[in-house]
């Protein structure tokens, strides 16, 4: 059991590193403007990180709900909420308004980051799923949701700096999405997704 809870703790931790920097765009941006309300950040995250799990439960029985060819895809959804914030500030600019636009402001959206994000989640424990058995599975899926709450509660934590929330109140219509697209296309780019296309 001890043996499942150390992996399942450094499989987590691998495979959601990245997932810190998205919670603490997003915490900053709920201190500066609101937006969004930190219950969307923790409901999105966890919304977000339980379908990933359930996705790869099923793949490990064997069933293939997206080919692994096509899950880069994924990387279009915090692409897209990039391009619509820097669209959105672009506009504010010309209106003479500030702040920074709410990329991800609702629960959907939070999840729809996490979920994009996670194409290495499902490809990771899915063969662990599928090899350690029923009762190793559900104390891994328990650790990984402690984790959630412990990136959340990081998330935050990084996102409360005083100097920073100053700076992305003033630069944070450029920074956040600008963070959104760069991980959208890092996502799309790694995955190999584009070459299926040409």
């Amino acid at each position: 059991m001890a043996g499942a809870v150390a992996s399942a703790a450094g499989m987590f931790a691998g495979t959601n590193i990245d997932d810190i920097i998205v919670l603490t765009v997003l915490f900053l941006s709920s201190r500066a403007t609101g937006s969004p309300r930190v219950w969307r950040i923790w409901g999105g995250q966890y919304a977000g990180f339980a379908l990933l799990v359930l996705v790869s439960v099923v793949a490990a029985l064997g069933l293939t709900i997206v080919p692994d060819d096509w899950v880069g895809l994924l990387g279009l959804v915090p692409l897209g909420l990039g391009v619509k914030g820097l669209v959105s500030a672009v506009r504010a600019k010309g209106d003479g308004e500030g702040g920074v636009p709410a990329v991800a402001a609702t629960l959907p959206a939070v999840a729809g980051v996490t979920i994009a994000n996670g194409a290495d989640n499902i490809s990771v424990y899915t063969p662990v799923f599928r090899t350690v058995g029923t009762a190793s599975t559900v104390v891994m899926v328990c650790v990984f949701l402690v984790g959630v709450a412990l990136w959340c509660l990081a998330g935050s934590v990084l996102g409360s700096h005083k100097k920073v929330i100053e700076l992305v109140e003033r630069h944070g219509h450029w920074f956040v999405p600008t963070v959104f697209v760069v991980i959208g296309g890092i996502i799309v780019v790694e995955s190999g997704v584009l070459g299926r296309f040409v």
